[in-house]
């Protein structure tokens, strides 16, 4: 009898281990991921709204309707990106992830000069070439050094009530994603 309940207890060990595993690695192997919705969806580059306030089908759901979000698909090896956002909205935070998902880097709004959305993600190879010889421009920009070649940038922006939604969809809508060649 102790045979038999040290079996089932060692095999719904084992079963939970693997189960674990599975869920881990879904995210993985998933064909319906962030990044290919987005690729569906629009090109690199372009700065594209995620939540259904847009219009339509959001790109990928949110769960907190108190914010809304845009993100865009770049390319380190095509050359640094550039982001920007102008306006003033109560919040906003930025996730820098890989393709396949894991966050690389995030900050908001308390980290930036001004307050202003100015970011540049490169790798490091590119930040030592820039850091040579830094633009005036780009003084106060956030850089994010990532290691990757590609990658999703995320911006989120709070909406605290109905009157902040025409600010909050307008600082997103002008949000702009570039390939910088300096």
């Amino acid at each position: 009898m102790r045979r038999l309940l040290h079996a089932i207890l060692l095999g719904l060990l084992g079963a939970g281990i693997v189960h674990i595993s599975v869920l881990l690695l879904v995210p993985e192997f998933s064909e319906r991921n962030a990044w290919s919705r987005l690729a569906m969806a629009t090109d690199l580059y372009r700065m594209t709204r995620l939540d259904a306030e847009a219009g339509g089908t959001p790109v990928v759901k949110s769960v907190d309707p108190l914010f809304y979000a845009a993100a865009c698909r770049f390319d380190l090896s095509d050359g640094m990106v550039r982001v920007k956002a102008p306006g003033n909205v109560p919040f906003w935070s930025v996730s820098v992830y890989d393709r396949s998902g894991h966050n690389i880097y995030s900050f908001n709004d308390h980290s930036a000069t001004g307050r202003v959305l100015d970011s540049i993600v490169l790798t490091p190879a590119q930040m030592i070439e820039i850091r040579k010889d830094l633009p005036e421009e780009l003084q106060g920009a956030i850089f994010v050094e990532a290691a990757i070649d590609e990658g999703m940038f995320v911006i989120r922006s709070f909406v605290p009530d109905d009157s902040w939604k025409p600010n909050v969809s307008r600082f997103l809508e002008q949000s702009s994603c570039e390939l910088q060649d300096y």
